[in-house]
């Protein structure tokens, strides 16, 4: 019989517990009472909740407390009941789990420097997105959003490398998407990909002036005109690659010099998109790719345990927390299966006593694994 360590301590090994303290040190949280759950066995329901697809308290405390020491072998030391992760859900500070996260995501991207890139390109390449998470009106109403209905809305710098979250943050849904560029850390060479709800000219000039580079969808209300057109192959999906200067009214002012416009025709859905970028050098095929390549991935959360906005905030933090522990263990492992395959195997083997390493020993790459269960999902909370 093993009685080596399971799937998910092997997987949360990889937080160490002087970092967890450390976080609620830096954030001048106080220990809670001796009787109350501890801030470690609340941590990690959550994270095996993550990693399980658990939908409700009630079904994290059946599952753990369905053998007699299982959950002891998981590396919980308090017991686990529906009762006392709701309490901490309502009453815990989540800001030491959002400083945990901010700690781990620049760890786990440079153990990810290695991986290949979008189209091999050697500067990283980050996608920029929001997704407004639905949740009761009834039950959230501290979440009010249209009068009617509750949201918040989870902001994403996503690398393509992996891929990993560079940066992660929860606001009020009605914060603006383009407000979130001044608190976006830009990287000198790199490339950050957005849609046209980022087009702000003087924020994307921050972005330019750092030495990055942005390439966003246009925006048809945008006045401009072309200032030269360049040869593309048009036996591709290419239709133009142009200089255009802006001629509206206050744009002018905040992007006085070109921008360069590629267009092509997307054939699957039968449409025409444009983008427009600040780099020169690279050929317009790259450009128009680029685009193509923001995708979601990584968290999967259908479902809220709590109702509060500090639960909403505990739930993805520790969501966000687990998923980069599980990509540290398969780089720390050299584990060549692919990212999103591997959490979606890790999920099937939790409470195995095998070496994660084994569990992949065999393993064919060749193809992920069709189902679609680890991608960025929301579901309305009722």
């Amino acid at each position: 019989m093993n009685t080596g360590q399971t799937i998910f301590t092997q997987v949360m090994a990889r937080i160490p517990h002087w970092e967890f303290q450390r976080a609620y040190a830096a954030c001048g949280v106080p220990a809670p009472r001796s009787d109350a759950l501890s801030p470690w066995d609340h941590f990690l329901p959550l994270g095996c909740a993550q990693m399980t697809f658990r939908e409700s308290l009630r079904d994290i405390e059946a599952c753990l407390n369905a053998q007699v020491g299982l959950a002891y072998h998981m590396g919980f030391r308090s017991r686990i009941t529906r009762s006392a992760l709701s309490r901490a859900n309502e009453q815990r500070d989540w800001r030491p789990w959002e400083h945990l996260a901010g700690k781990l995501m620049p760890k786990v991207r440079a153990l990810y420097f290695d991986e290949p890139n979008a189209l091999d390109l050697d500067v990283p390449v980050i996608a920029v997105d929001s997704s407004i998470i639905d949740l009761s009106f009834a039950l959230c109403p501290w979440a009010n959003w249209t009068g009617t209905d509750a949201a918040v809305k989870l902001h994403t710098a996503l690398d393509l490398r992996g891929p990993i979250p560079a940066f992660f943050n929860i606001t009020p849904a009605t914060f603006g998407d383009v407000c979130w560029l001044d608190e976006l850390l830009i990287e000198p060479g790199a490339f950050y990909i957005m849609d046209r709800g980022y087009i702000d000219f003087r924020r994307l000039r921050r972005i330019a002036e750092a030495g990055a580079f942005f390439v966003i969808r246009d925006r048809p209300d945008v006045r401009y005109y072309v200032a030269a057109s360049r040869r593309v192959d048009r036996t591709t999906n290419l239709r133009s690659d142009q200089s255009i200067r802006l001629n509206g009214t206050d744009a002018p002012k905040h992007w006085p010099g070109l921008l360069r416009r590629v267009s092509l025709y997307d054939f699957e859905h039968s449409r025409r998109l444009a983008f427009w970028t600040n780099q020169w050098a690279v050929n317009a095929a790259i450009i128009a790719e680029l685009f193509f390549r923001w995708l979601k991935h990584g968290l999967r959360i259908r479902i809220f345990y709590g109702t509060t906005a500090n639960a909403v905030r505990l739930q993805l933090w520790a969501s966000l927390c687990t998923y980069l522990a599980m990509a540290i263990t398969r780089k720390r492992l050299g584990i060549t299966t692919n990212l999103t395959t591997f959490v979606q195997v890790l999920s099937l083997h939790v409470i195995s006593k095998i070496p994660i390493a084994e569990l992949f020993a065999d393993f064919n790459t060749s193809r992920p694994l069709p189902s679609q269960s680890d991608q960025l999902m929301f579901n309305d909370l009722r």
